[in-house]
Order: C-alpha cells, then sequence, then structure tokens
C-alpha cells in the first residue's frame, strides 16, 4: 500500500456489513474507525426509526459533515462506514480530500442483505427501508468493491491487497 495513512469510506447499503468491516480494517491499519451512523441528526434517526427513508435534503447535513470528519482526519487516516449510496453523496464526501480517499463497496443482494437484517437488534433502520437503499443505490465504478459473501476476514484481507 504506496499511502500508509489513507481515508478510507467503507460504504453499501443497510446490513452489508460496514461497521463490522470498517473496526477490523481500522484495526489492521492501526486507524481511527468512525461509524456514520453517529454523526446522523436526530431527526434523520426518528425518520428511519418510523419507517420513512431519508431524501436527499436529509442527508446532506450529515455527508458534509463526515466530509469535515475526512478532511480532519486526512493526515492521520481514518476508516469512516457510511452508505454513500449515491455518486453525488460520493462527491460531497471526497469534497477538498486528495487522492488519499478511498470507497470500499461491500457488495450484496437484496435477499443476502436482508437475511442479515432480519437478525439484527437494536439499530434504528429497519428492514422494511432495504428497498428504499436498494432504489437509491448507484453502484460505484471507481471503489474496491468486495462480495459480502466472503467472512470478515477475508474482506478485509481482500480491501488490504486492493489498498
Amino acid at each position: 500500500m504506496e499511502n500508509k495513512r489513507p481515508v478510507v469510506f467503507v460504504m453499501g447499503v443497510s446490513g452489508s456489513g460496514k461497521s463490522t468491516i470498517g473496526k477490523l480494517l481500522a484495526e489492521k491499519l492501526d486507524l481511527d474507525f468512525y461509524d456514520g451512523d453517529d454523526y446522523h441528526p436526530e431527526a434523520n434517526v426518528k425518520k428511519m426509526a418510523e419507517g420513512f427513508p431519508l431524501d436527499d435534503n436529509d442527508r446532506q447535513g450529515w455527508l458534509e459533515r463526515l466530509n469535515l470528519l475526512a478532511i480532519e482526519n486526512r493526515e492521520t487516516g481514518a476508516i469512516i462506514a457510511c452508505s454513500a449510496l449515491k455518486t453525488k453523496y460520493r462527491s460531497t464526501l471526497q469534497n477538498g480530500i486528495d487522492q488519499k480517499l478511498f470507497f470500499v463497496y461491500l457488495k450484496g443482494t437484496f435477499d443476502e442483505i436482508m437475511a442479515r437484517l432480519k437478525l439484527r437488534e437494536n439499530h434504528f433502520m429497519p428492514p422494511e427501508l432495504l428497498q428504499s437503499q436498494f432504489n437509491t443505490l448507484e453502484v460505484p465504478e471507481d471503489a474496491i468493491t468486495v462480495s459480502i459473501m466472503q467472512t470478515p476476514n477475508e474482506i478485509v484481507a481482500h480491501i488490504l491487497k486492493a489498498l
């Protein structure tokens, strides 16, 4: 890996494993991990918990805050879990950041991810909103893409090799 201190956004729909993979990757690279869900304003969390998908307006301030987080960590590096579903969202996230930024797309089918969501407890995002996430998703062309059907260690090994 040419750059030892990258900023990496681990992206994908809800339930794809962003937090699990992000934490493991951060541990392997000795970088701080930030879960983008922790930066949602209360209104966004409430809206999702009530079963309503976020729209672009709901997401804009949240994406700008995560961009600032990336900028704050561009010298030290960081791993940030964020759905980053649309191309324009990813543009917002990388605004003002140089080549040190990478996106890792955790790819899975609707059925694979729904099976995971049904097992998940204590998360504000209900499984019923998964389809809205797939409807919003614009698959990135310039990301490190990894299938979620591997073990977390295999996924992280693939990411490390690609970095």
